[in-house]
């Protein structure tokens, strides 16, 4: 009888043991946790790149951003125009690789953008850094087809 106790009981704890283990795993298996809450610094720089192809976006721009407005916006794949005879001239603004003038904004104006577009009904969907939260990729589509921005290259300074 005694035999049948001491089995029971090491039963028992192994049972225990499976259960606590089983916790264990759920624990790990657990999705990764959201990206934190994202604040705007007053000052910094990012990559903004314009289209839902990355290998051929419609535009690259460094953009800098200062006292939370963009300061500079300058062009990272725009082909070059050749000098002409008026070399004191404005050339006009700042275009994509397809002559398309692109906006550069601030990281808030681009979330504040797709919440608009989200609030009149259209599809948004944005992608957050794991590590300090600010915004990687927005996609707004408002019934004409998907618009999309890339973000990389974010510093703080």
């Amino acid at each position: 009888m005694r035999l049948r106790w001491v089995l029971g009981g090491i039963a028992l704890v192994a049972l225990a043991g499976g259960c606590t283990s089983s916790s264990e795993e759920k624990k790990e298996a657990a999705p990764p946790a959201s990206p934190p809450a994202w604040t705007e610094p007053a000052t910094y720089s990012y990559v903004l790149a314009r289209g839902c192809d990355a290998a051929a976006p419609a535009g690259r721009y460094q953009v800098e951003v200062k006292a939370g407005a963009v300061d500079s916006s300058l062009p990272l794949n725009a082909a070059s125009a050749p000098p002409s005879a008026g070399a004191g001239a404005d050339p006009g603004p700042a275009t994509g690789e397809t002559g398309e003038e692109i906006e550069a904004f601030t990281l808030k104006e681009l979330l504040e953008m797709a919440q608009n577009a989200a609030d009149d009904g259209g599809q948004v969907t944005k992608a957050f850094d794991n590590a300090d939260g600010h915004p990687v990729k927005v996609t707004i589509d408002v019934g004409s087809g998907p618009e999309c921005w890339n973000i990389s290259d974010y510093k703080k300074a």
